[in-house]
């Protein structure tokens, strides 16, 4: 794939114009780190997926080392579902020496393609407890060559800073839980990212959901104050909102912010995030505070700011409504309605009100500045977000694997769900098999 950078300038400055995309750039060139940036945007789908290109280059042109339904007394099928399994360890080894070789390669379209053949390998030939032990011997050499591009050098561009964090994201769910080793290394490095207001929008979001899932996934309650997941949970807050640190923040990085705190306050007990009045004795839930932001963003004409927002009210809501409930008092959604965790009576009940209001109109949205897609995923998403919210019932969302399938019935299962899966993306369902931290 084509890089979206120039290989070499003479002096930081910053610059206006368009790219060869046609796409309007206001980047600062230095970061805090000194490295020189590339002063261009990435287009809104930019994806890290290897191409055909970049994987034949590096020797992984292949699609058939994946999990099969194997009967486990048929000698035959057994063999070959071993043979696969050496030979996806085979793969990843061959592709995390090229992490190697990324910080002194000179030129940016290698450097970006070697990230993209790293990001399949990890996702989908780092299977089981093998392909753990593989990626963690060699976790060092590719963390120092991540790191190195996020810090600008070697002139990268953000696609390769972008690929990178993907790559490092996609190895914290590969490395697994308790592993507050790798959330201390990455604490720092991401959050200076995500502050630097002169960074591509894309690049920003890429290291913000890297945090979140470093967090989520390796991150434990030892953590000190200011490095946990609350401070993780705060930052999103402000990202969150239409300006920060002095500049105006694009919907994509907005959007992102959403998500990424929809998928951490998962971690935290409903109390944290919907309980209390402003009369209460203790402390108001960090949703509630959010409920004026969340009410805004679905004002918005980002269709993507609108849904993240749609499905973080979602979420508040069943945490408010499940205070107090034991479990089968909330399998029973007559008393939904009516019970300790409604909104009735409340400060929040108005602009609640509100918020189901607008929610049944983007459910039934129609006009021509959407196309016909666009209009029938938010008329589906929106039908959902208005189940729960209007009405109090429980989402309800099939996962299909080779050999079975769950069955999620809580915004909270869903939210974590397709965070995951767009992590992982054409590795989720080998993942999803073989990692035991997903299991």
């Amino acid at each position: 794939m084509a890089s979206h950078g120039r290989e070499k300038k003479d002096k930081p400055q910053r610059r206006k114009k368009k790219n060869k995309d046609g796409l309007l750039s206001t980047q600062d060139n230095t970061d805090d780190d000194g490295g020189v940036l590339h002063d261009m945007d990435l287009p809104d789908d930019w994806t890290v997926a290897a191409s055909s290109v970049a994987s034949s280059r590096f020797g992984l042109d292949d699609d058939d080392l994946l999990l099969d339904d194997i009967d486990e007394n048929n000698v035959e099928e057994v063999n070959r579902s071993l043979e696969a399994a050496a030979a996806r360890a085979a793969k990843l080894t061959e592709a995390l020496s090229i992490a190697t070789t990324i910080t002194s390669e000179k030129r940016a379209t290698k450097r970006e393609g070697g990230y993209r053949v790293l990001f399949k390998a990890i996702t989908q030939y780092a299977t089981g407890n093998e392909g753990m032990e593989i990626l963690e011997s060699r976790w060092d050499i590719v963390l120092e060559a991540c790191l190195n591009t996020l810090q600008g050098k070697g002139n990268s561009t953000p696609a390769e800073q972008y690929a990178a964090c993907r790559v490092l994201e996609a190895s914290s769910v590969v490395l697994g839980e308790d592993r507050d080793d790798i959330v201390e290394k990455l604490n720092g490095p991401l959050k200076k990212i995500i502050n630097a207001t002169g960074r591509v929008a894309q690049v920003r979001s890429a290291a913000l959901r890297c945090l979140a899932m470093v967090h989520f996934i390796c991150g434990t309650n030892c953590l000190e104050e200011g490095e946990d997941a609350t401070a993780v949970l705060t930052l999103c807050e402000k990202v969150s909102a239409e300006s920060y640190r002095g500049e105006t923040v694009s919907p994509i990085l907005r959007a992102t912010a959403l998500d990424c705190w929809s998928l951490l306050s998962t971690t935290f007990p409903d109390a944290f995030i919907a309980a209390g009045d402003s009369d209460d004795d203790f402390n108001l839930g960090q949703g509630l505070q959010l409920l004026p932001l969340l009410a805004e963003c679905l004002d918005s004409t980002d269709q993507s700011l609108r849904r993240s927002a749609g499905e973080c009210v979602s979420m508040i809501h069943e945490c408010r409504l499940n205070l107090g409930m034991d479990e089968e008092e909330a399998a029973n959604r007559t008393e939904r309605a009516y019970r300790r965790g409604s909104w009735d009576g409340s400060e929040w009940e108005v602009l609640m009100d509100e918020v189901k209001q607008r929610i049944a109109e983007l459910s039934v949205e129609s006009g021509h500045h959407m196309s016909k897609k666009d209009k029938k995923e938010q008329r589906a998403t929106f039908r959902d977000f208005m189940s729960t919210i209007v009405d109090d019932e429980s989402p309800e969302e099939i996962v299909n694997w080779r050999g079975g399938k769950v069955t999620l019935n809580s915004w909270q299962e869903i939210i974590k769900l397709n965070f995951v899966r767009h992590c992982l993306q054409g590795g989720f369902q080998i993942q999803f098999m073989t990692n035991e931290t997903l299991q």
